[in-house]
């Protein structure tokens, strides 16, 4: 006998809202066999939670309809035992694959499916429709839909399309090659948290593993652009530190200057082994004055960062909120953190002055 292979074709309803606090207000899911439907289930749920107005316009779902609905805990084995062996499918189902693996994350359950878009599908199988929403491709190929914007009447349309698909699908190998493991989904899961965690704010970030230990440091004017730029590329070095990465921190600095100084003391402590090809500049550097306190903005509007020259190098930089921290020499140099007197070091912060990168200087 030919085994069939299993399909759980899904659509959810949410509150709306983040997409931290976003939760399900109605579930629909059929197991399809590719031929018929062989077991379904559809369930209003109590998110816990005020559903966003927009979303009660939208779906007609209001608090009351959901006040006595079983809570996702409730029907959470038999969405289980639904899916059980079956590819996951949905019509973006990005969307609704984040929001039951959320769900079951709260239950400390990993729910872990291989999962099929049908707006991928049928961009491959029927190419150039005008649009590839559900309601608009359902009418363009003549597929009913009833309930739209209510998880049955989508997840049965989405049956529909996902039959129409397989029937265009003659070679039985484009179905195949739209499925994405779950390895893949991890991964994909694993960069968007990773992304998410960093702040779009100037510093230093660190990649770390799982142990914890460093494995490379960078420095931008937006670090969560820069993260997302390295984790992008098609590069073995780039491989290697997605395949090992757990984890991001990172230390806002409030401006470039003191992230390039940060980065450099960093690399030294830490000498991360993907930041190899880190290269030294070598260039002689003297001050024009021997005696200087360097002020820029700092990691927030009532603080500044400070650079001290002191006998024609480096001594130290750090970040104060009081302007008598700065006019008092004693008490500032308690709160800086020594700066290696490097040759890099003095590139950078003689460049900076030229370039008229620091706010203000006080020459001592």
């Amino acid at each position: 006998m030919e085994k069939r292979t299993l399909f759980a074709i899904v659509d959810v309803e949410t509150t709306g809202g983040s997409v931290i606090d976003e939760r399900i207000t109605e579930i629909a899911i059929y197991r399809f066999d590719g031929h018929e439907v062989v077991d379904k289930l559809v369930s209003l749920v109590n998110p816990e939670r005020k559903i966003q107005d927009f979303v009660v316009k939208l779906t007609g779902i209001t608090d009351h309809m959901v006040q006595r609905a079983p809570k996702f805990q409730e029907i959470a084995k038999r969405v289980v035992e639904i899916t059980e062996g079956c590819t996951f499918v949905a019509h973006n189902a990005d969307f609704d694959y984040r929001v039951i693996r959320k769900e079951f994350k709260r239950l400390g359950y990993d729910f872990d499916r291989d999962t099929l878009c049908t707006v991928q599908l049928s961009k491959k199988l029927i190419p150039e429709m005008p649009s590839y929403s559900l309601g608009k491709l359902c009418k363009s190929l003549g597929i009913p839909v009833s309930n739209r914007h209510r998880a049955d009447g989508d997840a049965f349309a989405t049956v529909k399309l996902l039959e129409l698909l397989l029937q265009k699908d003659t070679e039985k190998n484009i179905i195949s090659e739209s499925v994405t493991d779950f390895d893949f989904i991890l991964k994909k899961e694993k960069i968007k948290n990773v992304i998410d965690s960093t702040p779009d704010s100037t510093g230093v970030f660190y990649i770390h593993q799982s142990n914890g230990r460093i494995m490379y440091i960078g420095k931008a004017r937006n670090m969560r652009q820069r993260v997302r730029d390295i984790l992008a590329r098609k590069t073995k070095k780039a491989e290697s530190i997605l395949s090992k990465m757990a984890s991001v921190s990172y230390d806002e600095t409030g401006n470039f200057v003191m992230a390039r100084l940060k980065f450099n003391q960093e690399i030294e402590k830490h000498n991360p082994r993907f930041n190899s090809d880190y290269i030294k500049i070598k260039t002689p550097t003297e001050f024009n004055h021997p005696d200087m306190i360097l002020i820029s903005e700092g990691r927030n509007v009532s603080e500044k960062s400070v650079i001290v020259i002191e006998n024609g190098i480096l001594k130290g930089y750090g970040y104060v909120d009081l302007e008598y921290q700065i006019t008092h020499l004693e008490i500032l140099n308690n709160l800086i953190m020594p700066l290696t007197d490097s040759m890099d070091n003095r590139y950078i912060v003689k460049s900076s002055i030229l370039k008229n990168r620091i706010q203000k200087i006080i020459r001592l």
